[in-house]
């Protein structure tokens, strides 16, 4: 089975959402539902259809039995099958095929279910793809707990669509002209006018009301995705709430988005209840006149009691998809209100896209060029300013400057999270914007400065750096990393489960399960974005000697705050202002003694009052532990 790329996806989207249109929602979404590659499902759909038309005509044709069984009471039998002539067997014929009804309406929404829950998948799937198809721009603005909830309702959305309106909506319009045609044969034509008056008005009322209540709706929406927002943003800082003590104030926030909820979903309530209140008393007005001639008629003797209770029975039985058809019409625009969210995300475009044809990056010896780099993330503030270097292949080359110089974009241009805006990254001569993504990042390999785990254990956060690895490899990578025997101290070991974004876990622990996963990855290119500068001093220096070990014989790109990381890198590059402003090595640079030299020292300065202060705690520590002694020892 094969899926719909996301890429031919969103334009479709695109169109419904700026439409607004039911009608163009479903040419969007037939694909999905009539699947070209699915012929198994096709012919679900078209005995799904076979079965609702069964359905209609036994509903349609089932009062008859009633009121046949109403004239047999009063002896009233002529042209009635001699079977059928007993009042018991008609009032039996008249619930088997109320029975039947129903059994074809279920065996109908049971051949569906399969179709509908396929486009359910197929457009949840091309949404979660496309959403990872979008620029780091786009997630750097995002808010993950609202994004997630626009997701789930307009994964909704799209079943009520698909089920209301083929499943529905087709069935209802059928049961109309066949009511149509019987009251017109039965009754005569000034019933049709009568019904046709009483359907036009509920239609009418029913589509005022509730684009009325869309709006309604959406509002309540928006309230409901700023306060999942809120929640899921204050959950994920859970931490950051305990350490200033403001819970209060989160609970506040959440309850300002969840009050005007509470008003929009009062509002909808009250709504739905003036709206079910209007269309009981239009059908009511419409069932009495009717009643009223057919009365009129009896007394008249034009009629018998069964055409009175056939009249009634019709009434009814066109009052029920007339009452579906203000739910259809509901749930078909309220899916559109819950979709269009989706729509507009599937709208956005990827920034950053393969040209059509792009070849894979055929990597040689992994030499990266930066030819006159250029780059801004906004027009009016440019971030690099004409850069041009070289780490050659096997070489460890460093970036070091002061903070807002413009060094971890080097890392996110070199990964093609942005395009440069002007020069070229080439690797082994291979602009990287001519080459496919996905083989430009397998090349690659990352250490960042904040890792970030998943919520699962060890093993396959370390194994997602080359998910086939067997467990022996995952072991390996460990062991290389240097976390192998703290791992073998927790009771379920490589199972261990490292919590949410690896909250059991260290900083130091973290980033040396961050070196094994690019350990195990085994990329020919190795970015080290300040892999150590959230880290203590002790713990920078033993996860410093993995990161060497990982480095060795890998073109190595060392983006780094603390100086003291980089001393034996081949080259070091000083970027200040978006600027190389000094290169060498660290003797040359210090030689010079000009921004590198001044940035040493003043850091050395910070090491060595640092480690003053550790010693002074440690003897203020050996003191008390002398002074606490029991007498006599």
């Amino acid at each position: 089975m094969t899926s719909k790329s996301p890429k031919s996806a969103a334009p479709a989207a695109k169109v419904s959402a700026d439409e607004g249109s039911t009608g163009a929602t479903l040419v969007a979404l037939w694909p999905y539902i009539w699947p070209a590659d699915r012929p198994d499902l096709k012919m679900r759909v078209v005995w799904a259809v076979l079965a609702l038309v069964v359905a209609k005509i036994v509903t349609v044709f089932s009062p008859y039995f009633f009121a046949w069984a109403s004239d047999a009471l009063t002896g009233e039998t002529a042209g009635l099958p001699a079977f059928l002539v007993a009042p018991v067997m008609l009032v039996l014929a008249y619930n088997a095929a109320r029975v039947l009804a129903v059994a074809f309406n279920q065996l109908r929404d049971a051949l569906f279910a399969q179709v509908g829950q396929h486009a359910v998948r197929e457009l949840g799937n091309i949404t979660f793809a496309h959403l990872h198809r979008l620029s780091l721009r786009f997630h750097l603005t995002r808010r993950t707990g609202g994004l997630s909830r626009v997701i789930e309702r307009g994964v909704k959305g799209i079943e009520a669509i698909v089920r209301f309106t083929i499943l529905n909506g087709i069935p209802t319009l059928l049961e109309f002209a066949i009511m149509a045609g019987l009251i017109w044969w039965q009754f005569g034509f000034f019933y049709v006018v009568i019904v046709a008056v009483m359907i036009v008005a509920y239609v009418w009322f029913t589509v005022k009301t509730s684009n009325w209540r869309i709006a309604i709706r959406r509002e309540m929406n928006d309230s409901d995705t700023d306060a999942n927002s809120k929640a899921i943003d204050s959950l994920l800082n859970y931490e950051t709430v305990k350490y200033f003590g403001n819970e209060k104030m989160e609970a506040a926030r959440f309850d300002v988005s969840m009050a005007s909820y509470e008003k929009a979903a009062v509002r909808t309530w009250t709504s739905l209840a003036w709206l079910n209140f209007g269309q009981s008393a239009i059908l009511g007005l419409g069932t009495a006149a009717c009643m009223a001639l057919s009365a009129m008629a009896v007394l008249n003797g034009t009629q018998t009691i069964g055409d009175f209770v056939l009249i009634n029975a019709l009434l009814m039985q066109i009052a029920i998809p007339l009452n579906f058809v203000g739910f259809i019409y509901r749930e078909i625009r309220q899916g559109l209100a819950d979709i269009e969210s989706m729509f507009s995300v599937l709208a956005v475009p990827a920034e950053i896209e393969d040209k059509p044809g792009a070849p894979a990056l055929a990597v040689s010896s992994g030499a990266i060029r930066f030819e006159d780099v250029t780059f801004h993330y906004d027009p009016d503030r440019q971030i690099l300013k004409g850069l041009t270097f070289d780490v050659p292949a096997g070489h460890t080359v460093a970036v070091v400057g002061p903070s807002g110089a413009g060094k971890s974009t080097l890392s996110r241009l070199l990964f093609r999270f942005y395009d440069v805006t002007g020069g070229r990254i080439t690797i082994d001569g291979q602009d990287i914007r001519d080459i496919t993504q996905e083989s430009l990042r397998s090349a690659i390999g990352m250490v960042p400065q904040d890792t970030v785990l998943f919520n699962d254990t060890i093993a396959y956060n370390i194994r997602y750096g080359r998910p086939g690895a067997s467990l022996e490899e995952v072991q390996e990578a460990a062991r290389m990393a240097q976390i192998a025997p703290f791992i073998e101290t927790l009771p379920k070991g490589f199972d261990s489960e490292v919590g949410e974004r690896g909250l059991k876990l260290s900083g130091g622990e973290k980033q040396r399960v961050a070196i094994a996963r690019t350990i195990l990855k085994a990329p020919p290119i190795l970015i080290l974005d300040e892999a150590t500068s959230a880290l203590d001093t002790h713990t920078e220096r033993e996860i410093q000697t993995a990161l060497d070990q990982v480095s060795q014989n890998r073109t190595t790109l060392v983006i780094a705050h603390r100086l003291s990381t980089v001393v034996n890198a081949d080259q070091i590059l000083v970027l200040e202002a978006g600027r190389i402003v000094e290169r060498g090595t660290h003797a040359e640079l210090l030689a010079m003694g000009g921004l590198y030299h001044s940035m040493w020292n003043r850091q050395r300065e910070a090491d060595e009052a640092e480690e003053r202060l550790r010693a002074a705690r440690e003897a203020d520590k050996l003191g008390v532990v002398v002074r606490g002694r029991p007498a006599g020892e």
